[in-house]
């Protein structure tokens, strides 16, 4: 079974990669982009073929290493 999981910054945590990435966006001439906010990406292949037990894995492995959740939120994609 693979999971996704998306982490990103918390809302009001300052971003300064996505502000760079926008400043550039705009140097490049893509007029109109706003705020950007930046992000990581994992998949994870797990043995597990239980859904609901595989989710619970990968939240545990998010709350104690893939994600700070003081600064950041994650979502799980199990499938």
């Amino acid at each position: 079974m693979k999971a996704k999981v998306t982490v990103t910054l918390k809302s009001g945590v300052l971003d300064p990669q996505g502000k760079a990435i926008a400043g550039a966006l705009g140097h490049l001439g893509f007029a109109g982009v706003g705020e950007v906010r930046q992000g990581k990406y994992f998949e994870i292949e797990l043995a597990e073929t239980d859904r609901a037990r595989a989710a619970e894995q990968v939240k545990a492995m998010c709350e104690k290493l893939i994600a700070n959740t003081v600064i950041e939120n994650y979502h799980i994609d199990v499938g």
